[in-house]
């Protein structure tokens, strides 16, 4: 085998493994940004759940304080 056809063979041998390194590696990164975006997305759903639960708890607690005091609107007339 010649100098020339080693070289070739080297080349093309090194160049087939940094694009399967490469595309393990950008597989891998995208996998990753994937399941970030899964996890960020179950916080903001379980942010939002409690905030409706305090939103419900304030009207309840609005709703028990209305029926035991009397409550003027202060936006009216000054």
């Amino acid at each position: 085998m010649s100098t020339a056809s080693k070289v070739t063979l080297l080349g093309t041998i090194l160049g087939t493994a940094g694009i399967v390194a490469f595309v393990h590696w950008a597989q891998s990164s995208e996998q990753a940004a994937m399941h970030a975006g899964v996890v960020r997305d179950m916080e903001q759903q379980r942010l939002k759940r409690e905030r409706q639960a305090d939103f419900e708890m304030q009207k309840q607690l609005e709703e028990e304080y209305r029926k035991t005091q009397t409550v003027h609107d202060g936006t009216q007339g000054a």
